[in-house]
């Protein structure tokens, strides 16, 4: 340690925040906190945990009503607060999309590619029933998933490696990430849609995904190196 860091004065240390703000009335407290709560949210580029906003405001604060506040002020905005991935996050209204594409070229909150069919539908599996293997990935399609399709969710960090699998060679596994969540407005995976639903609803089935016969679309992967996109 340095002498300077020695002689450090406490004048030198960071300011502790106050977060109990006993001196203001309750009224004026709360709007403090509210004001502070979402100034977090605000700066932040990912989801904003609890814990964090616990750090801004006073002990006997509820958070949960803190943003029950500040969402009905955001009512008539353009954008508004949204659980996502654990945390809460400012987002734009999806009535607005159409608006910010046309301004920017980019829908609200979309930065990276748009996935292909192909791409949409492993990441699917891999949210249902992860932690999934490539090859368990290859099994329900009946055709070998190429690493390329998994780099390009890797890249835009929808999916990370899990744990090793207790298969032989002990592969990889595959995970969904905190963006995953976030991208796609989820809080908890709790809240795909129900399995038995996506089968009701004709967009899914069991029986042909563990025949490996849901993709009957998908070129051979000699042909590109990758999975073509089924037609629209």
């Amino acid at each position: 340690m340095s002498q300077a860091s020695v002689r450090r004065k406490p004048d030198d240390q960071p300011a502790l925040l106050d977060t109990e703000l006993e001196h203001l009335p309750p009224e004026l407290r709360w709007r403090e906190w509210m004001g502070r709560v979402e100034a977090v949210i605000f700066a932040a580029n990912e989801p904003v945990p609890r814990e964090v906003l616990a750090r801004v405001v006073g002990r006997n604060c509820h958070i949960d009503l803190i943003i029950d506040d500040i969402r009905a002020e955001l009512a008539g905005r353009p954008y508004e607060l949204v659980a996502a991935a654990g945390g809460w996050q400012h987002r734009t209204k999806k009535a607005f999309g159409d608006v910010i594409h046309a301004a920017f070229g980019t829908p609200a909150g979309q930065g990276a590619k748009e996935l292909s069919q192909a791409e949409a539908l492993v990441l699917m599996c891999i949210a249902y029933f992860q932690p999934i293997t490539r090859g368990e990935l290859s099994s329900f399609f009946g055709k070998e998933v190429s690493r390329d399709l998994i780099g390009v969710l890797r890249a835009q960090e929808l999916i990370a490696s899990g744990p090793r699998s207790p298969q032989p060679g002990a592969p990889y596994t595959y995970v969904t990430t905190k963006t995953f969540l976030s991208q796609f407005g989820l809080d908890t995976l709790r809240q795909l849609p129900d399995f038995e639903a996506l089968e009701d609803a004709g967009l899914l089935s069991k029986e042909k995904l563990l025949a490996g016969d849901i993709m009957p679309g998908f070129s051979d992967p000699g042909e590109s190196g990758a999975y073509a996109a089924i037609d629209e």
